[in-house]
């Protein structure tokens, strides 16, 4: 596996951890509630991994289970279907490549309107939240296309909310493309290339965080359900019944 890139200097550190900084709004008019740590008091996991490991479909299984434990659970994923997120998933099918800098923007952009309109009044409301992808999926996907991706950390942790567990699932860079393809479906030109995905899994692997457990999604949908069930009733004490077996 290669290794994850170095850190940039302090001078691209601290322009690529801007994420491209917002305009002050304009006298007047209202400023969006955007950081919503200081209110937080719901849960927020977040599922990651490279493509084909098996994110969705872990996704719906512990929200099903989580439903069943008497939870209120909201489901959700980036990029959004929002405005921002459809040009997103266009840029990724058409495999036109942007700038770094300016694909990091578009992912930030989607974030932050993620962050208002969804995660922030779920969380507020106490509900336990479940999104598939979640600003480490930045940190690894942008990082590999060469920007310093400890800096996009950095300001990611300052800006969002650090979730409560990440459910990291780790697969071989070709298994998890040999499963995107079994589905049917196309390789996205952007990011689902080899040789990207390389450098992604890198970064992911270099990832030093206290709130990050590492699954590995090499087994069936059943062995790596019974998994994160156990990691998610151990570290955050949700009550969920054992998955009753394997599959």
């Amino acid at each position: 596996m290669p290794r994850a890139p170095a850190a940039a200097h302090s001078g691209n550190a601290r322009r690529h951890a801007q994420f491209g900084a917002r305009a002050p709004p304009a006298r007047g008019a209202a400023r969006p509630c955007v950081h919503v740590r200081r209110v937080k008091r719901g849960t927020l996991l977040a599922f990651e991994g490279l493509d084909g490991c098996g994110k969705s479909t872990q996704v719906q299984r512990l929200a099903h289970a989580l439903v069943a434990a008497g939870h209120a659970v909201l489901t959700t994923h980036e990029p959004t279907d929002g405005p921002t997120g459809a040009r997103i998933r266009e840029m990724a099918r058409s495999g036109r490549t942007l700038p770094p800098e300016e694909e990091l923007r578009w992912f930030v952009e989607d974030r932050r309107a993620h962050l208002r309109d969804t995660l922030g009044p779920a969380l507020a409301a106490g509900r336990v939240v479940v999104t598939d992808r979640y600003f480490l999926s930045s940190v690894a996907y942008q990082g590999a296309r060469g920007l310093d991706w400890q800096a996009i950390l950095a300001a990611s942790e300052a800006e969002f909310p650090i979730p409560d567990l990440v459910l990291l699932l780790e697969i071989d860079v070709a298994r998890g493309l040999e499963r995107v393809r079994s589905r049917g479906a196309h390789l996205e030109g952007v990011f689902e290339r080899e040789e990207l995905l390389l450098r992604v899994a890198a970064i992911f692997s270099a990832v030093e965080r206290p709130w990050v457990e590492r699954i590995p999604a090499a087994g069936s949908e059943g062995e790596v359900h019974a998994a994160v069930v156990a990691r998610v009733r151990s570290r955050l004490g949700l009550g969920l019944a054992s998955p009753s077996g394997s599959e």
